[in-house]
Order: structure tokens, then C-alpha cells, then sequence
């Protein structure tokens, strides 16, 4: 009866667990893959690299975050899992001291991505890049660098007006964007969705891995903002940030991730740095105790002298003395 009590706590446990996560998305994303208390720098100013090929929808780049740092995974073309369906990007969200990571998602319609402006085409709200036409994707030459007209021939002209163009925040809530997400957007959440393709993950995994896409050592200007296709780093195409969107503090930022620790990891971590006198006592008395038989092993004539001394003759209980033997001092307690 015990076990099976325990068993039923464990599982109300993880439900407790999994429901926050779920709830920190506002209702209108997929889930928060991670969360920091630390702001992610801004987005770096760069050129969109040409499109490689019919079919491929612009991905912009963004600040993840993983091994104690923000890295930046750079813009890139990606062929659509399926027809008819568009890229959510997806966002950082501040809500509860804690920046949350809202995971993009492939959808027949453009959901909430923060309002956060990625540019060429996603302005904070919708995709004004392309769109679907019968099952072929037509490309906005207004905001999509087409340099082969040859190869992408399925084009239009719309004037895309974006209002907040000085901003270059990678998130949402104070400090960055204050969009809410619109009925449609909403709409949009609830719709079938497909996670980012296999490229994609490994793109990601791959940006995470080279040092220079971490905001440490880059200040927030990667040297490889966008590239033509998913895990493509470097060749033809690849392009540099022009600038930083802001300037990027990485020390500050690396601090306050270490301040951000509970307490009790703080405590256990001074605990585990901090000499362990008791230990130290006791090691170095094992140390004298095992030079002190090497060197009685070392000398046969001294270990012969010690054990040829005759055995001491019973004598009279002797008066109590004051003070020990000199030549024999009573070992002090270990502390």
C-alpha cells in the first residue's frame, strides 16, 4: 500500500512540474523550451544572403542559449516541411524575472512571435516575405534579396511599411517589445503545427558549437549572421553582422547568470571550495605515520635495536609524576 501511495506522489509530482511550462507560452506558443534571468543581447544589423532556390522561406536568426551563454543561430533559407505552411520564428518572452524561450513552429498561418521585428518580411506581426500560391511560393522582391530571376520566377511587388525601425530588442516584455498577441495569432496556436525540421535542429546545434557565435567573444556581432542554407558556416553566400544591435556587456551578463543560483547551490558550491581542516588533520597524520614506517623499514639496524631491547621487569606502581616524559610528549587530540 506504501508503494503504490509513493507511486501516485511521483506522478502528481511530474503533472505539477509539466503544467508551468506550459502555462508560460500566454496561451499563444507551443511551450518554453528554456528559461534565463538574463536578457538576451540584441539583434545584430546584417544582409539577408540570397535565396538559393525555388521553394526555400527565409528563417530569421536569433539568440539561443546554452552552455552558460547566449549564441547566435544564424538566419538561413529552409525548404517548408509541407506545402502551404509558414515559419512562426520563434522568441524570447519576459514574464516572472525570467526570460522563457518560445520554440518556432512550421503552421498554415503565422502565429504570436513576440513582436519582435527579425526583418525581411517578419516586421513583428505576420510575414510580408512571401506566400503560398497553388502550391508554389511566391517571394516579395521588396523584402527578399532575389539575385537570380532566372531560377525565381514566381515573384510580386508589396511595400511592406514597418513603424518601429530604431528597435533591435530580442524579446518581449519590459526592457524589450510590448505586443500582445491578436485574435488571428491566437487562432494560429491552436492550428496543427510541425516542429523545426531536422535541418534546422542541426543548424542550431551546430551554431552552438562554434565559439564565434557566442555573444562572449562576439559582442553581440556574430561572424556568421545568415547563411544560404542550414549548417552552411562558411563558402559563398555566408554573410558577417555589420554591427551589434547595441552594446553587449558579457561580463555583467555572465555574472548575473552565477547570482541567479539558489542559495543552497551557492552554499554547497563554498562548502565543496573551502579546505576540509578535519581531512587535512587526519591525512597528514596518516602521511607521519606511513614515513615513519618506511623509515624503519629502510633501517634494519634500527628496527633490529628496537625489537632486541629486553622486555621492561614488573616494579612497583611509581608515584604519579606531574608533568609527561620529555622524551615520550603525549600526543595531542586531532582537531
Amino acid at each position: 500500500m506504501s508503494t503504490f501511495r509513493g507511486l501516485c506522489l511521483v506522478f502528481l509530482a511530474l503533472i505539477a512540474l509539466a503544467i508551468p511550462a506550459a502555462s508560460y507560452a500566454q496561451g499563444v506558443s507551443i511551450g518554453v523550451g528554456i528559461s534565463v534571468h538574463v536578457a538576451p543581447p540584441a539583434l545584430p544589423v546584417y544582409v539577408q544572403p540570397a535565396v538559393p532556390g525555388p521553394g526555400y522561406i527565409w528563417t530569421p536568426g536569433y539568440w539561443a542559449y546554452g552552455e552558460d551563454d547566449y549564441y547566435w543561430v544564424p538566419g538561413t533559407w529552409v525548404l517548408a516541411p509541407t506545402p502551404g505552411y509558414l515559419w512562426t520564428p520563434g522568441y524570447w518572452g519576459f514574464v516572472g524575472g525570467a526570460y522563457g524561450w518560445h520554440v518556432g513552429y512550421w503552421g498554415p498561418h503565422i502565429g504570436f512571435y513576440g513582436g519582435v521585428n527579425y526583418g525581411f518580411g517578419y516586421g513583428g506581426v505576420g510575414f510580408e516575405g512571401g506566400r503560398w500560391d497553388h502550391g508554389v511560393f511566391a517571394y516579395n522582391r521588396s523584402v527578399t534579396n532575389i539575385s537570380n530571376t532566372t531560377v525565381i520566377n514566381n515573384t510580386y511587388n508589396k511595400t511592406v511599411i514597418v513603424n518601429n525601425t530604431t528597435s533591435r530588442a530580442s524579446f518581449n516584455g519590459a526592457g524589450g517589445t510590448a505586443a500582445q498577441p491578436t485574435a488571428a495569432e491566437q487562432a494560429a496556436a491552436n492550428e496543427k503545427h510541425i516542429q523545426p525540421t531536422s535541418e534546422q535542429t542541426q543548424h542550431e546545434h551546430t551554431s552552438l558549437t562554434n565559439p564565434q557565435q557566442k555573444a562572449s567573444v562576439n559582442g553581440g556581432k556574430p561572424a556568421v549572421a545568415a547563411t544560404p542554407k542550414p549548417g552552411q558556416f562558411s563558402g559563398k553566400g555566408v554573410v558577417a553582422a555589420k554591427t551589434a544591435g547595441a552594446p553587449y556587456h558579457a561580463t555583467s551578463a555572465k555574472a548575473a547568470v552565477k547570482a541567479d543560483r539558489p542559495a543552497n547551490a551557492q552554499a554547497k558550491t563554498a562548502n565543496n571550495n573551502r579546505p576540509n581542516t578535519a581531512n587535512s588533520t587526519t591525512t597528514a597524520n596518516k602521511g607521519k605515520t606511513a614515513t615513519n614506517s618506511n623509515r624503519a623499514a629502510s633501517n634494519p639496524n634500527t628496527a633490529h635495536a628496537q625489537s632486541s631491547k629486553p622486555a621492561p621487569q614488573p616494579k612497583s606502581a611509581p608515584k604519579p609524576q606531574a608533568h609527561p616524559s620529555e622524551s615520550h610528549p603525549a600526543k595531542k587530540p586531532a582537531r
